[in-house]
């Protein structure tokens, strides 16, 4: 498969793994690189700048194929030493980093000049719009199925992804919902040029999830995930587990505030789930896709099966628009 993300990423198919907190780790990364597809490691996951230039040379032992960098920029009372992770990411030799969050513009002429090309994760075609005037190559549009932060637009990708082709000049990568061949070709039909994933590569065989996890995503439906934070104007798309129900609960609540619920969303808690295989004892991320989800593939039996089911959808389409 060609386009311009195949082409700017050096990869073999347009399929890019998300940046996950405390799952986007080096056998993970490896796996989707080595399937063809853009592996990516969440420098946020990492303690120190030092630990993340310690996770990238052992990403580097386990593939010879590029893969990239998350960095979430997200405001915070105390934040993370945002800077040296980018010299961490520099001075490692990555060429490919994915940012998300509040605007990267900070960082741009950095990256840049070290000759990384830049992915930005939007969930609006104004963000991007803007994204774009500041120098990122490439766009990744996240649609409201996102397991994360949907943004608080509420706009699907069905609308979302041709509205940011249409709007923008530089490729756009289409994230959100989308866990099969159909959903890849889709949103090539719709304008994106190249996927983003998530949680269907949460519920892989290399990812740092505890299997008891993984069952729960291929048991759960498109039904089985909640939007918490809505009140506080912070949205995020989790698994409807024990956790999110009390959440929201208490979001119910004339006046609460998030130090309501910050004992029940701890991110401490949350990776503490994910090793465990407690499915409720912590917030887990999860997209609208684990409807579509049915078993716990490698990366590279997942790629495969995605590429041909892909280019398989393309050719039955294009026969009935004859």
């Amino acid at each position: 498969m060609k386009t311009r993300v195949t082409e700017q990423l050096g990869i073999q198919y347009p399929i890019i793994q998300g940046g996950m907190q405390w799952v986007g780790l080096a056998e993970l990364a490896s796996a989707v690189s080595n399937a063809g597809g853009l592996g990516v490691l969440t420098a946020l996951t990492q303690p120190t700048p030092d630990d993340l230039r310690a996770e990238i040379a052992r990403c580097r032992t386990m593939t010879d194929k590029p893969f990239g960098v998350n960095l979430t920029i997200l405001p915070s009372v105390k934040p993370p030493p945002y800077a040296d992770y980018v010299t961490a990411i520099i001075d490692s030799g990555v060429k490919i980093v994915e940012t998300a969050g509040n605007s990267p513009k900070d960082f741009i002429a950095r990256f840049k000049d070290a000759g990384v090309t830049i992915v930005h994760k939007c969930t609006s075609v104004r963000h991007a719009l803007s994204a774009e005037r500041n120098g990122v190559d490439m766009i990744s549009i996240d649609g409201l199925e996102c397991a994360g932060h949907p943004g608080e637009d509420d706009v699907g990708g069905l609308v979302l992804i041709p509205a940011a082709a249409r709007a923008l000049k530089i490729p756009v990568i289409a994230s959100g919902g989308i866990a099969d061949g159909r959903g890849m070709a889709a949103a090539m039909v719709l304008g994106a040029e190249g996927i983003n994933m998530g949680t269907r590569f949460y519920v892989t065989q290399e990812a740092p999830v505890h299997d008891n996890i993984k069952q729960a995503m291929v048991k759960g439906s498109e039904r089985d995930t909640a939007l918490l934070f809505r009140t506080l104007k912070n949205t995020a798309r989790v698994y409807r587990n024990a956790i999110a129900d009390q959440v929201r609960e208490i979001e119910r609540q004339p006046g609460a505030t998030f130090e309501d619920v910050r004992p029940l969303v701890v991110g401490t808690r949350g990776r503490a789930a994910l090793a465990s295989g407690d499915i409720d004892g912590g917030v887990i991320s999860a997209g609208q896709c684990i409807g579509l989800i049915n078993d716990v593939p490698t990366c590279a039996e997942l790629i495969n099966r995605m590429v041909a089911e892909c280019r398989e959808r393309l050719r039955v389409a294009s026969a009935w628009a004859v």
